[in-house]
């Protein structure tokens, strides 16, 4: 509320907190993301963790692959992008599971992690203080609605 105008602030109704839990930190994915006549999409195909901030995007891009596959379909009669649907899809959830991972791994220590595991994941760390290596980096995988067949905007 710091942020907000005092008249803003002072109309700000808060009340209790009805449930407090942590998020888990689970992945998931179907393969492959057809079957049949059944085309998956969104969290019904795949689940990233939170941490990752890919699950919208990756929903409205399956959407978007669909949905240029059935207009292709339904105008020309060629189901070659029906066809390729799954793996099209597939390729760009797993980039962003990985990239999740990374997060996840990066961001949050584990009670089953041995001491290995903590220095292992410190080149993932320097690499964030590295000059311009988030700059280049974070901006090309954060992303992962497709921008002209690519995952980002290079």
């Amino acid at each position: 509320m710091l942020r907000l105008d005092p008249q803003s602030a002072s109309a700000i109704v808060t009340g209790s907190s009805i449930e407090k839990s942590i998020a888990p930190l689970r992945s998931f994915v179907a393969e492959p993301m057809r079957f049949g006549r059944l085309f998956l999409a969104g969290d019904a195909a795949h689940i990233v963790p939170p941490t990752g901030a890919k699950g919208l995007n990756l929903a409205a891009s399956d959407v978007y692959y669909l949905s240029q596959a059935f207009a292709e379909f339904y105008d020309t009669g060629s189901s070659a992008g029906l066809d390729g649907y799954s793996d099209r899809a597939l390729a760009r959830v797993w980039q962003a599971e990985r990239f999740s991972w990374w997060m996840t791994r990066l961001l949050h220590r584990f009670p089953e992690d041995s001491g290995f595991t903590g220095l292992s994941s410190a080149p993932s760390s320097n690499f964030l203080h590295a000059p311009n290596q988030p700059k280049q980096h974070l901006p090309r995988t954060m992303s992962a609605f497709p921008t002209k067949g690519r995952l980002c905007c290079t």
